[in-house]
């Protein structure tokens, strides 16, 4: 049987837990939690599997389901935040010609054909499904950074600035103005939560600009197509 990766690190962290005070046990145990629990899904996933063989290389173990890729996308995105590991990622949930129907919400259309709604009150019903579905997924992982404690004492959640967001602003159009973006996050309490905010209309990195500012860096005057009016967020 295939060992565990908290294998070869066991001893360490018992040693380095005699040290710790209680509250830091209980992060290490939280560390250490996490990553058995993406262990035993990994684990799952490639027990068995109705589908024939493919005739290339698949990675071991790789989840096959979109909803179970994920899940596991998002946990290792919150692992790596709560280990340190990395204070940057980016996540695609699907690329934007992406045609995948949705049979685990009863949608049997593909995404991008549905985009082209034409108006049609059918097919907008649809997308705002799909929309929602992949808004769980988004607040599961908002809710794991919530939990989790950093190290002064705040969820990651409110010491990080998360932008979630679409590449159009109506897929009926390829229209790219009009963007809904979403800004989740205290950014360590520079960031005002808990609005809806419609900005007049200027390239959305003016956003990433005003982002960097709440990080410290400063001095940088352009990003992208981004012009000299700021955003408030």
């Amino acid at each position: 049987a295939s060992r565990s990766i908290l294998d070869f690190v066991r001893e360490d962290a018992r040693l380095m837990g005699q040290n710790l005070s209680a509250q830091d046990k209980d992060k290490l145990d939280e560390y250490l939690t996490s990553v058995r629990e993406i262990e035993q899904r990994l684990a799952r996933f490639g027990q068995s599997s109705t589908l024939p063989d493919a005739d290339f290389a698949v990675p071991a173990k790789a989840p096959r389901k979109f909803e179970e890729r994920l899940q596991v996308m998002f946990d290792l995105l919150a692992l790596a935040f709560q280990t340190d590991s990395t204070r940057i990622a980016t996540l695609m949930l699907s690329h934007e010609g992406s045609n995948r129907p949705y049979p685990e919400i009863n949608i049997s259309r593909g995404h991008h054909d549905l985009s082209h709604h034409d108006g049609k009150r059918e097919n907008l019903e649809m997308i705002a499904q799909i929309d929602k579905h992949h808004m769980t997924y988004f607040a599961r992982f908002l809710e794991k950074l919530n939990q989790s404690r950093d190290a002064d004492g705040n969820s990651i959640l409110h010491n990080s600035m998360i932008v979630y967001a679409s590449g159009n602003g109506d897929g009926n159009a390829h229209s790219h103005t009009n963007l809904p973006v979403l800004v989740a996050g205290r950014g360590g309490g520079k960031l005002h939560t808990g609005r809806f905010h419609k900005v007049a209309s200027m390239p959305m990195s003016n956003m990433y600009l005003e982002m960097l500012e709440h990080l410290g860096v400063h001095g940088v005057d352009k990003f992208g197509d981004s012009d000299s009016r700021s955003v408030e967020i």
